[in-house]
């Protein structure tokens, strides 16, 4: 089996645009959701429980302005342009730009996102309902193909490798850098271009997700403080978007080019829960079976791991189900002697809930504690009821050595992903 390694990363979230921009706002315990009330036009979200999202920033010098990115192109939904522009960061930090056929032949794309473009869908419908079919753009299905984000990025690049996209709700993002990683062990590729992208900052989704009764509502008047991950205070996810993409290389192709290696990617494991539509096993026992065979595949025991990036959301349920799950896991046969060994984080205070990017920029994060021996915050973690006795980075970064790191990533429908980096000697 071939060795991956990460040798590039791009990011664009409600922290900035750039994935080390994003990194050093996360580590100064900076928060980037805000209130939706005054985005125009304000009518269309009066009535939404929950007013709290996390925005890509738009203004200052970090801010997102596609016209840097990207060639005016009406077939691209906005999720679709983030994956471009993060993938061409993380091309570039990578230095990975082949012209040969040779290379861009076993160059590869594997982006995902969760729901994609509601905008469109809801417009078209509206259009159509009122004006019948010529109201119907011709682009309207290429702007709502979740695998065109992937198709987009290959065909601005030349890359023939495989094209494949994971749409698998909150967990896409690490099945996304997951299965782009056995690409390369299988030999099906050299290098993969992977990720998540979503944008769906929509009243739709809000509904959607509130009607579920699964989003924040308690703090709209205060929306750095809204998601509260394993915090006793929590009351739902904040909805936010933006992209990450990370470049996958096997190990002695990045070597033979003196790529700069920041992580390999050791192991990857998923499950899935069979128990209900949007809650996990009260157990944790679906969200334990990924995180074994992410071990198991890697070759690391539990007691090895130094950082978890929980998936933790704020919900009531999903907090407890991992926390239980990690301490099954990290305090059983080859784990750690006390739960204070176990350091957790969860970056979603910091940025919200990217849906089916989330497993994407979190990976990011873990590849950079690995790289860096620093463990990001968990933003308004003020009394855990959860995981009584870990160490869950409150508040305030940690230096810490991290030679593996461990990344959660569990969605709707039961399905779970886990994903293990550790520090390339």
């Amino acid at each position: 089996m071939r060795r991956v390694v990460v040798t590039g990363l791009g990011a664009i979230t409600p922290l900035g645009v750039g994935a080390r921009n994003t990194w050093s706002r996360l580590l100064a315990g900076q928060c980037g959701i805000v209130n939706l009330k005054s985005r125009p036009p304000e009518e269309r979200w009066k009535g939404l429980t929950s007013e709290v999202a996390g925005l890509v920033p738009t203004q200052g010098e970090d801010g997102w302005r596609p016209g840097e990115w990207l060639k005016p192109d009406r077939s691209m939904s906005q999720f679709t342009q983030y994956a471009v522009a993060a993938a061409e960061m993380a091309l570039t930090d990578a230095s990975w730009k082949p012209s040969l056929q040779s290379d861009l032949d076993a160059t590869g794309v594997c982006i995902g996102s969760g729901i994609g473009n509601l905008e469109a869908i809801y417009d078209t419908s509206i259009a159509y309902q009122d004006g019948g079919y010529k109201k119907v753009s011709p682009l309207f299905v290429p702007k709502i193909l979740i695998n065109l984000a992937a198709g987009h990025i290959s065909m601005k690049y030349g890359f023939r490798g495989p094209n494949h996209s994971a749409t698998t709700a909150c967990t896409t993002g690490a099945h996304s850098i997951g299965d782009a990683s056995r690409f390369i062990a299988f030999g099906d590729a050299d290098v993969m271009v992977a990720g998540g992208t979503e944008s769906c900052i929509h009243p739709l989704t809000f509904a959607g997700f509130g009607r579920s009764r699964s989003l924040a509502t308690q703090f709209n008047h205060d929306p750095a403080g809204a998601c509260r991950p394993f915090d006793a205070s929590r009351d739902g996810f904040v909805v936010s978007e933006g992209s990450a993409v990370i470049i996958l290389e096997e190990l002695e192709h990045a070597r033979n080019r003196g790529a700069n290696i920041l992580a390999e990617v050791e192991g990857y494991g998923c499950s899935g829960d069979a128990y209900h539509m949007t809650a996990p096993r009260e157990d944790g026992s679906g969200a334990l079976r990924a995180m074994k065979q992410a071990l198991k595949n890697a070759g690391v025991k539990p007691r090895e791991i130094d950082y978890i990036n929980a998936h933790a959301t704020g919900t009531k349920i999903g907090d407890v189900a991992e926390a239980k799950a990690i301490r099954t896991l990290m305090l059983g046969e080859d784990g750690v002697q006390s739960e204070s060994n176990v350091t957790i984080s969860s970056t979603k205070g910091a940025i919200g809930h990217l849906l089916g990017a989330a497993g994407a920029i979190e990976a990011v994060f873990s590849i950079l504690a690995v790289a860096n021996d620093i463990v990001p915050p968990t933003l308004n973690l003020d009394s855990p009821d959860v995981g009584i006795g870990f160490n869950f980075v409150q508040r305030i970064a940690q230096d810490k050595r991290v030679g593996a790191a461990m990344s959660n990533s569990f969605g709707f429908g039961g399905t779970n992903a886990s994903l293990v980096f550790t520090k390339h000697p």
